[in-house]
């Protein structure tokens, strides 16, 4: 046991839900938040207040708990750096999250351990991108990107001459587009004594923002099984104390590459807080401070995740339609306490299923969905 003070780097959602897990493992969670609007500032033990990439508030969460872990991976590396030399125990290591924080370099160190991933480069020029790549072509900034905010899918000579405008293209990765049959995601942990992979999950994704995942992943036992090795080839491989997200795409010959790595608890494993015996923020809780592992079984046959995405600028808490979907049976919603601006994750729900209910969720979901975005009158 590592200790029972962890700091987290982030007072977001993600936080927020490692908040509810840590008083039942007896661990008291100090959060580093930008601001007292957060939704982990109200169920930490004590705050930190200071931007994510801030490390002189680092230092200071630091000097108040025994391991420091990271809601997400904006982070200052070269600064935190001096912070581990002077004693700071980072889990996952800053060594292991070295090679992921630049998706280009993300990708150069998946192809270096031989995880199979799509065809990616430096933006060159026009010309080459035609010859290399070919219409239409995935480009993504190698730093700060989520929810969809810099990927661009340029479809023809006009959006790219429109991205060079608006955009530094230098400076960002360029990869081929994967006409996918599906989009997958697993959550695994590890303690340095063991490892730990929850199910496979399939996503759905509008705009490169997850609208919804299902739990199990309808694919093969083969399909699972080779995204399961992969997922634990990448955390030995870089030593993870921790939580990972990994993303996948799945092509229609059943080809499996890796998408992309994020080093923390993920928005594909949010079911796992209804879902599972250990929910993926316990687990991160219990691989920081090097307790056992939970278990990461299905209490249920399935589970389907819907996030609830801001679609206005708004203060309301949308109380009436949180109630109709928490009427849905065996439903569990989870509302962050965020004011609502377009494509803002302000909670999700999670329904677990039976068996017979499996073959159902596509009804399931456009239940959900007809609630939360239809228009007030």
């Amino acid at each position: 046991m590592e200790g029972k003070r962890v700091g987290v780097i982030g007072g977001g959602q993600l936080a927020w839900m490692m908040g509810a897990e840590a008083p039942k493992l007896d661990i008291e969670l100090i959060v580093q938040a930008a601001s007292q609007d957060e939704p982990a500032v109200s169920r930490a033990k004590q705050v930190v207040f200071g931007e994510v990439d801030d490390a002189n508030a680092t230092a200071k969460l630091a000097n108040l708990c025994d391991v420091v872990t990271f809601e997400n991976e904006f982070i200052d590396l070269e600064a935190l750096n001096k912070l581990e030399q002077d004693g700071v125990r980072f889990r996952p290591s800053l060594s292991s999250l070295a090679p992921l924080l630049d998706k280009y370099e993300q990708r150069n160190y998946l192809k270096s351990i031989d995880v199979p991933v799509p065809k990616f480069g430096l933006y060159p020029t026009e010309k080459s991108i035609l010859s290399d790549y070919g219409f239409p072509v995935v480009l993504k900034a190698r730093r700060h990107g989520y929810d969809g905010q810099g990927t661009f899918i340029i479809k023809n000579s006009q959006d790219l001459e429109w991205l060079t405008k608006t955009v530094p293209v230098s400076e960002l990765l360029v990869e081929e587009f994967i006409p996918f049959a599906k989009e997958l995601g697993i959550i695994a942990a590890r303690n340095g004594r063991e490892t730990a992979v929850y199910p496979v999950t399939e996503t759905f994704q509008q705009n490169q923002v997850c609208h919804y995942t299902i739990t199990p992943a309808d694919v093969t036992e083969s399909v699972a099984q080779e995204v399961e090795t992969i997922a634990r080839k990448i955390l030995d491989k870089l030593g993870v104390i921790g939580v990972f997200g990994i993303e996948f795409f799945l092509t229609a010959d059943n080809r499996v590459l890796v998408n992309e790595i994020a080093p923390r608890t993920h928005n594909s494993g949010h079911y796992t807080l209804d879902a599972c015996d250990t929910s993926q923020f316990a687990m991160q809780l219990q691989a920081v401070t090097g307790m056992a592992l939970g278990s990461t079984a299905l209490k249920t046959a399935g589970a389907v995740m819907v996030n609830l995405l801001g679609y206005e600028e708004s203060e309301s808490d949308y109380q009436e339609k949180r109630d109709r979907i928490s009427a849905i049976p065996h439903s569990f919603l989870h509302w962050y306490g965020k004011t609502s601006r377009p494509g803002r994750k302000l909670g999700h729900v999670t329904v677990l299923l039976n068996r017979e209910q499996l073959t159902a969720t596509r009804s399931i979901i456009s239940q959900i969905e007809t609630i939360w975005y239809a228009k007030d009158h």
